[in-house]
């Protein structure tokens, strides 16, 4: 924001304040009796209303002249003129009331001439002074840091970043809505956590103090949700913030929103079909089509999406069945002779499932644009996930991806306590020879599985991912109202 004579504007505005309160007025006022927000008002022609705002635009001419005030659903016109305040009310809206400042209106509204709803100011109350001037506007890339900082500014000058924050309070609310509607319940599940498990990422830690304990802050809900199907639940969620202290890029948050969702004697089929349907009724609620268009690129969420075997696409790009590679060396020579990538890019990768994960990821994940259904992963990817029945190496799991990017992680859960023990106890090998994505041995959660889970399946849903891929942002911190900075 560039901001030009800053200092001397601030010390007019300060000058007016310390003159208001000489006149005895209260320059931040208690409270406004509002009897309608702006949007109401608009519908309510002819009638007399009180709104609150904050004035973003003005123009004088003479006596009379318009301004407009809003807030973050809508904005509306305000005539003031000399026919309907009087001579000193007038003169204390031209000369003491500063564009930003929020000021409470009554009167009649009305349609203009030129067809624009408008309420003929009665009475205007100077209800709180802004200090600092509002931005003209933001020019473009230079301005970026401003709008992730000043989040608030974006909001008053920014009907784009208005209206994506709208969109994201209105799925947060239909998630939990639909999801209620079909028997599902919220919990809550900890944040502090002494296990990093429920996905394999690599955790943020810290120390409770108190307790003297090594903590992580959880990287998913899934081992508690789980728990609490095991106590009883029928079906759970939870839709709050998840952690993952990883690289940062376009399209990944260290701390994102997610819904976790987990129905008792459902498999991932079930998930799938649930959550077409879900998806579908999600983005008529927030954008009113299934079509949307992202990078260029249209995807029609209306339509059959694509089912694409994870599996067989990677035997088919490696040229060999890499499902019983335990050896990490010799799985990065047959990546290299292979001619994929070379010994340097894959060297940051200790692991067969780390390695797997990369490939996937640079060879065959980004081209894709969807909606697809990858499904029939390799059990190394997918510890808490069930085997499937015909072949142990894999995992009834599936993902949707669009334009590049997973939205959606889900499988069939594995409740066999002796086989959950087994791929944990794979997941800690892999983590003492380097990979810190890897997942704790977490006896508590293995406790609870012994004393019995019925069949489940659940799934994970990106808030931030699915706001940012709705809307065709370019980076999803744009998704997301108070991104971290540095």
């Amino acid at each position: 924001m560039a901001e030009v004579n800053l200092s001397n504007e601030v010390d007019i505005r300060r000058e007016k304040i310390n003159e208001l309160k000489k006149q005895g007025e209260i320059v931040y006022k208690a409270k406004f009796d509002r009897t309608d927000k702006i949007k109401d008002a608009r519908e309510k022609i002819g009638q007399k209303v009180k709104v609150a705002g904050r004035m973003v635009f003005r123009r004088i001419m003479g006596k009379f002249g318009f301004m407009q005030i809003r807030d973050i659903e809508s904005y509306i016109q305000v005539s003031v003129g000399r026919n309907e305040i009087n001579e000193q009310d007038y003169d204390f809206y031209k000369k003491m009331i500063d564009l930003g400042d929020f000021v409470g209106v009554e009167g009649e509204v009305y349609v203009t001439q030129t067809g624009e709803v408008t309420v003929r100011a009665e009475k205007l109350t100077l209800l709180s002074k802004a200090l600092r001037p509002l931005p003209e506007k933001f020019h473009g890339l230079t301005d970026i840091e401003t709008r992730y900082r000043q989040r608030y500014l974006d909001l008053v000058v920014n009907e784009e970043a208005r209206k994506v924050f709208l969109a994201r309070s209105k799925a947060c609310s239909f998630v939990r809505r639909y999801l209620e509607d079909n028997g599902f319940i919220e919990i809550e599940t900890p944040i502090l956590q002494t296990n990093v498990s429920g996905a394999t990422a690599k955790p943020f830690f810290t120390k409770h103090n108190a307790l003297d304990l090594e903590c992580n802050l959880r990287i998913a809900t899934e081992t508690w949700l789980k728990q609490a199907i095991a106590g009883g639940f029928d079906r759970v969620f939870e839709l709050g913030k998840d952690f993952r202290n990883e690289g940062m890029d376009p399209t990944h948050l260290q701390e994102f929103t997610q819904v976790e969702w987990y129905a008792s004697y459902w498999d991932f089929e079930d998930n799938i079909k649930f959550f077409q349907d879900f998806l579908r009724k999600l983005l008529m609620e927030v954008v009113g089509t299934t079509k949307i268009t992202y990078q260029g690129n249209e995807v029609d969420f209306g339509k059959e999406w694509e089912r694409i075997d994870y599996t067989a696409s990677m035997q088919k790009l490696l040229g060999f069945d890499f499902l019983d590679e335990t050896d990490a060396k010799k799985f990065k020579d047959k990546i290299v002779k292979a001619k994929l990538f070379s010994y340097a890019e894959l060297e940051p990768y200790t692991s067969v499932r780390a390695l797997i994960d990369f490939v996937y990821k640079r060879k065959i994940r980004e081209g894709m644009v969807g909606p697809a259904i990858l499904y029939n992963y390799p059990a190394v990817l997918k510890p808490l996930a069930r085997r499937n029945d015909k072949d142990e190496r894999l995992v009834d799991a599936f993902q949707v991806i669009v334009c590049g990017a997973e939205i959606v992680n889900a499988y069939s859960e594995l409740v066999d306590p002796i086989q959950q023990r087994e791929t944990l106890e794979a997941q800690l090998k892999d983590k003492l020879s380097g990979d810190d994505e890897a997942m704790d041995l977490d006896e508590d959660f293995l406790r609870a599985m012994e004393h019995g889970m019925p069949p489940i399946s659940g799934l994970g849903f990106g808030i931030d991912r699915f706001i940012m891929t709705v809307f065709d942002l370019p980076n999803i911190r744009d998704s997301v109202l108070f991104p971290i900075m540095r």
